[in-house]
């Protein structure tokens, strides 16, 4: 899945990003760069347990071992102490990436309630997407039973791009469903 994800990047998508923006080059073209996986466990604070069972999960959802996340700062409304572990995330590229933006646009994405696409205000001014997803139960890899409580986390789509625009072309190329 991932290989054909990428052959029709280099095959259909980049001669349709270097026509429509007028890229002299191949080089001028975006690509993803990465994809970064966060999820807070803020409970984690009280309960060193759950930050197992959000490793597990991450690490299911993406092929990939996820690292611990510590707090920078001490912030005494939270009971939260520098260093303490908060969160897991994880970092992908190359093939993983491409497999995960596979599994997230055409399987994932389609499992949310009520989806009629994802917002196309989410950039960040420099190219960069974030997703937020509610819940980790629309991956495939996460029993339903075995679920202890749900967590959300946040997608980060690094790209290359310049602007906003240019990599909102490049995520609806690679098959992104945007709200119309």
């Amino acid at each position: 899945m991932a290989i054909r994800m990428k052959e029709r990047f280099l095959n259909e998508i980049t001669p349709a990003l270097m026509q429509k923006f007028n890229y002299t080059t191949v080089m001028q073209v975006p690509k993803i760069e990465k994809v970064v996986i966060n999820m807070g466990v803020g409970e984690a604070v009280s309960n060193s347990k759950v930050l197992d069972v959000a490793v597990e999960d991450l690490r299911l959802i993406s092929g990939q071992k996820p690292v611990i996340t510590r707090a920078k700062k001490s912030i005494a409304g939270f009971k939260l102490r520098e260093n303490m572990p908060i969160g897991v995330k994880v970092t992908l590229r190359g093939e993983r990436m491409y497999y995960f933006l596979d599994k997230l646009f055409n399987v994932s994405l389609p499992r949310v309630r009520d989806f009629r696409g994802v917002s196309t205000k989410a950039f960040d001014g420099r190219g960069n997407y974030t997703l937020g997803l509610k819940e980790q139960l629309i991956f495939p890899e996460i029993e339903y039973d075995k679920v202890d409580k749900v967590r959300g986390m946040d997608v980060v789509i690094v790209t290359t791009a310049k602007t906003d625009e240019e990599a909102r072309e490049l995520l609806t190329q690679m098959g992104m469903p945007f709200t119309k």
